[in-house]
């Protein structure tokens, strides 16, 4: 096992998706509901699937025709538009 590679993307994963929208959508359904196995089975459900689609399209969609480095270039700037429409209250 590449242990390696396994800890760079939980590493990644968890300071990325730490306090983010998720996590709070996760403690108000979990306060509001008072089921918070059901919650959280709900939602590691939803992102066992949205990460399988993720890793699918990286691995065999997108790394294979598209260099890293664009990849990279090109989600920094959907973060930049992103923020920038936030600010604007656009989205």
């Amino acid at each position: 096992m590449d242990w390696k590679t396994l800890l760079s993307a939980f590493t990644a994963v968890f300071f990325a998706e730490l306090a983010d929208k998720t996590q709070i959508v996760g403690i108000i359904l979990a306060a509001k509901s008072g089921k918070p196995l059901l919650v959280w089975l709900g939602s590691v459900s939803a992102y066992i699937i949205v990460t399988a689609v993720s890793v699918f399209l990286g691995a065999y969609v997108l790394g294979k025709y598209i260099k890293p480095e664009v990849i990279r270039y090109i989600g920094a700037l959907l973060f930049i538009l992103i923020g920038i429409l936030m600010l604007l209250k656009r989205i």
